[in-house]
């Protein structure tokens, strides 16, 4: 893995006569950003734009990566759906990217990623015989395999149940250091545990928010990632208010 850059973007998005956003992100480089904010606001759009899909829209203005050199093949994307194929095994599936490029696919690292996400015993299992939390840890290690500097979640832990959540975070937390990570997220207590940056995105701006002073992942019954997470969900009602 190469040094992980940070990013920056500035610009207007519309869709048709509407102006989804107006604003300026700065992608801490080696560090988590969270990026938070209601609902339509345009936070995967970001997502897409960096990575170069469709956003049903246009943008004018400009994105960068903080050492100047091209963006393209140094992210990897983990959505909120698992997106995995049903009829490869969870080997294949952790491989595809490798298989699309026209590479020979290392297996055996395949193998070991899978294991270090709790999966060693259902490599060779499709995915419809494993339960969601599973599933979510086979996408992980999918976008572990693809070995990029930066890496794009997009609300990838939402639709797991609590305890499931917090150790993919606490996974995810771990395997991920030292990379750019940008989560979009609606949860400030995902935030509070999660980030070493906050960036709250409303439609004309994006508002660093004050982190706790300690390492993450945080203790998510720490007094300062409490206090974290109450004000975020306070601002954040508010501003859908």
């Amino acid at each position: 893995m190469s040094r992980a850059p940070g990013i920056y973007l500035k610009g207007q998005h519309r869709i048709e006569e509407r102006v989804l956003f107006d604003t300026e992100l700065h992608i801490t480089g080696g560090q988590w950003t969270c990026l938070l904010g209601r609902s339509g606001v345009g936070k995967s759009t970001i997502l897409r734009l960096i990575l170069g899909l469709e956003t049903g829209g246009t943008f004018k203005g400009e994105f960068a990566a903080s050492d100047g050199a091209p963006l393209t093949e140094r992210i990897s994307y983990m959505a909120q759906s698992d997106l995995l194929l049903p009829w490869l095994n969870l080997v294949e599936n952790v491989c595809i990217g490798a298989q699309l490029r026209g590479e020979t696919p290392d297996r055996a690292r395949a193998r070991s990623l899978l294991a270090r996400v709790g999966l060693s015993g259902h490599a060779d299992k499709k995915p419809a015989t494993l339960s969601g939390g599973m599933r979510q840890r086979a996408a992980l290690a999918r976008t572990l395999f693809e070995d990029r500097s930066i890496v794009f979640l997009d609300e990838p832990f939402s639709a797991l149940d609590a305890g499931t959540r917090a150790d993919m975070q606490d996974l995810a937390a771990d395997l991920l250091q030292g990379r750019t990570v940008l989560l979009v997220t609606h949860d400030p207590a995902e935030a509070a545990r999660l980030a070493h940056q906050i960036a709250v995105m409303s439609p004309d701006q994006v508002r660093i928010w004050p982190v706790p002073d300690s390492a993450p992942p945080r203790n998510v019954t720490a007094d300062e990632t409490l206090k974290c997470q109450g004000a975020l969900l306070a601002h954040l009602r508010g501003e859908a208010a």
